[in-house]
């Protein structure tokens, strides 16, 4: 057989797997969702809040092992309850909005920790810390597939309806202030669609590592472009494209040793997302550096030497 013919034999048995099917479509909503509100989010310098979210939905998860009910809703509600908890408790100043969520954030760690515990020694889920932490996209019920498209439509709903609010405060929150934007509404408004983008990022490649594919696209976007509305349609095709890659690359991995184990498909969907930014900015940083040399060589003052 041909490495060509090789290929095209793996990629077939990879796109008729049902359970590839429910992965690649999970991930790929929630991918879109978690582009779209990290660009809003990396621009608003709510990266930590975000962080703690995600952390602070492992309660939820671990919550739901415990009682029995779906990991989905236990990761949702406990994330929008923080995130409202965090929004009332820290709204007037940017400083108190860090103290609340440090509080916040810690009371969350410890009660994941005392519900892990439970899940281990009462409920004999001996799995429930490897679900909640690290997820896995390839053991999804497909059941839950309608819900995850239903709550990422309602997070994108969510940030089309105050775009333009949104744009404004990112850019200067003073001249929002000015132009009449509500900016508490805006501001509760946002963080229930981060909470959502975070949870539902959480559920499928887990609490701590959710983080990065709200973040990384992001970021990587916003090396790549200064216009805000292309750089929300990279990051949501960079978090869909690693998403997809990084379930291919877990995937094929059970024929690459002779244990056939599938690496993690969360560890291959977050360095996927690591290495992107890496290269992109490098690449920015050569771009940068090439463009400073032509200017001294044609004379033109630089930033550095118009000082």
């Amino acid at each position: 057989m041909t490495g060509v013919q090789s290929v095209h034999a793996a990629l077939g048995d990879f796109l008729t797997s049902p359970t590839v099917h429910t992965a690649l479509i999970v991930g790929g909503f929630v991918a879109v969702v978690t582009g779209v509100v990290g660009v809003f989010t990396v621009m608003r310098g709510q990266s930590f809040a975000g962080h703690a979210l995600a952390d602070l939905g492992a309660v939820g998860g671990s919550g739901a092992f415990l009682v029995g009910i779906s990991q989905l809703w236990g990761f949702v509600g406990a994330g929008i309850l923080a995130a409202l908890l965090m929004e009332l408790i820290g709204i007037r100043r940017i400083q108190g909005r860090d103290v609340a969520t440090g509080i916040v954030f810690g009371f969350g760690l410890g009660l994941t920790a005392l519900f892990l515990y439970w899940d281990t020694t009462i409920g004999d889920s001996s799995n429930a810390a490897v679900s909640v932490l690290f997820g896995s996209l390839f053991v999804i019920d497909p059941g839950v597939i309608p819900t995850v498209v239903v709550l990422s439509v309602l997070a994108l709903v969510i940030v089309v309806a105050i775009y333009r609010w949104l744009l404004i405060e990112s850019l200067d929150r003073d001249l929002a202030i000015a132009r009449g934007v509500p900016v508490r509404l805006a501001g509760i408004l946002f963080l229930v669609a981060l909470a959502l983008a975070v949870e539902l990022s959480a559920l499928t490649i887990g609490a701590i590592l959710s983080t990065a594919l709200l973040i990384g696209p992001a970021a990587t976007a916003l090396l790549l472009t200064r216009r805000f509305g292309v750089a929300v349609l990279i990051a949501a095709g960079l978090a869909v494209g690693t998403t997809w890659i990084g379930c291919l690359v877990s995937y094929e991995s059970y024929y690459w040793s002779s244990r056939h184990d599938n690496w993690p498909v969360s560890f291959c969907i977050v360095a996927l997302v690591f290495v992107t930014y890496l290269a992109v900015r490098a690449g920015s940083a050569l771009r940068r550096r090439s463009m400073s040399a032509a200017a001294l060589r044609d004379g033109v003052p630089t930033a550095e030497t118009a000082v």
